[in-house]
């Protein structure tokens, strides 16, 4: 594997760079990350021995791979403060909502540069995420293959049409805040009815995993799935009544659907 360079050490950053390390895919002598945090970086390196720097030009010059980990609206800024140093070789990888490969290349100036677009999810952090990769016409097949390996050590990856980018966002980048919504819903009902807390997270957090792998190993529709749970006159179709009486479906319909919109405005 390639030396590989992190610029940005937020939460995602550091997720991922935990997969590929506990994958395997790579030693921490293989990564370099930088920040404007200080404290941050102490965090990282006393937690995963990787090296660090508050500059990131040095990243440009240690690393082959650049993943650009910092916040949409301050890609401009980092963007025109690395651009004449990245080289022909380089791998860009970004992580941002709204960013894309277009814009990106006038961002860095250059027709030739090498940009992999990607929307990675939180799940990375134990290893369970998904991420969407759409590469621009520079990256050959075997880079392309080279950064699904690189980017499968914390998940799934599926190569994706950028038309569809800002559609990831709402369906996986955005959606664990949605289902961390459902598990402490569900948990605070439990509780109410008399179920210690923990106990309640255990026990919904565990459902929710355990519908999960069913929808994907499977194969059925979720909407099979559920019919087999719904009992005539029982327990369960009366719950699905009130949620759909409380337009449970139509609520995440509409959010994904604003979150969709927010992501093509960024």
């Amino acid at each position: 594997m390639k030396k590989v360079g992190f610029i940005g050490a937020g939460n995602m950053a550091s997720a991922m760079m935990n997969g590929m390390i506990e994958s395997g895919l790579l030693t921490p002598e293989d990564i370099i990350m930088s920040d404007i945090s200080v404290s941050q970086l102490e965090k990282v390196r006393e937690s995963h021995g990787v090296l660090v720097t508050t500059d990131n030009s040095e990243v440009i010059a240690q690393a082959e791979t650049i993943i650009l980990a910092v916040k949409p609206q301050y890609y401009t800024t980092v963007i025109e403060a690395i651009r004449s140093a990245v080289r022909p070789e380089q791998l860009i990888i970004t992580i941002a909502p709204g960013q894309t490969l277009d814009s990106l290349a006038q961002r860095f100036g250059s027709d030739t540069v090498k940009i992999i677009r990607t929307m990675p999810n939180t799940p990375a952090m134990v290893g369970a995420g998904i991420t969407a990769v759409t590469p621009n016409g520079n990256v050959t097949p075997d880079e392309l293959a080279y950064v699904r390996r690189l980017l499968g050590g914390f998940g799934l990856t599926e190569v994706v049409p950028e038309s569809l980018m800002d559609a990831v966002v709402s369906v996986s980048g955005s959606s664990p805040a949605y289902v961390f919504l459902f598990i402490e819903a569900m948990a605070d009902a439990a509780v109410a009815d008399g179920m210690p807390r923990a106990q309640a997270y255990q026990f919904a957090a565990q459902a929710v995993m355990g519908s999960a792998k069913m929808v994907l190993e499977t194969g059925k529709h979720p909407a099979e799935l559920k019919d087999m749970v719904c009992s005539p006159a029982g327990t369960t179709i009366e719950a699905v009544r009130v949620l759909e009486e409380k337009g449970f479906r139509s609520a995440v319909f509409e959010a994904m659907r604003a979150c969709t919109r927010k992501a093509k405005g960024l």
